[in-house]
């Protein structure tokens, strides 16, 4: 259900997000998601509703959660 990629200092983890449908949809979910503590980079991708998140700890899905609901949408799992 998780799919992490641990680097020296990193963690990466791919989430689900529903309803993302463009580039602005992406930006939206991308600028609510780095503003959690300790995440170092965000990449949505509206075609596939793949949201890559680097961080440098493993982060509260329920923080994850807040974000994307905040920005209009809807985290479906971990990928």
């Amino acid at each position: 259900m998780t799919a992490q990629t641990d680097t020296p200092g990193s963690l990466t983890t791919v989430y689900q997000v529903s309803g993302m449908s463009c580039g602005h949809c992406e930006g939206s979910v991308s600028s609510e998601i780095s503003e959690i503590a300790g995440v170092t980079s965000v990449k949505a991708v509206a075609s596939t509703g793949e949201v890559t998140v680097v961080s440098a700890a493993p982060l509260d899905e329920e923080a994850v959660r807040a974000a994307v609901d905040e920005a209009g949408f809807e985290l479906v799992a971990k990928a």
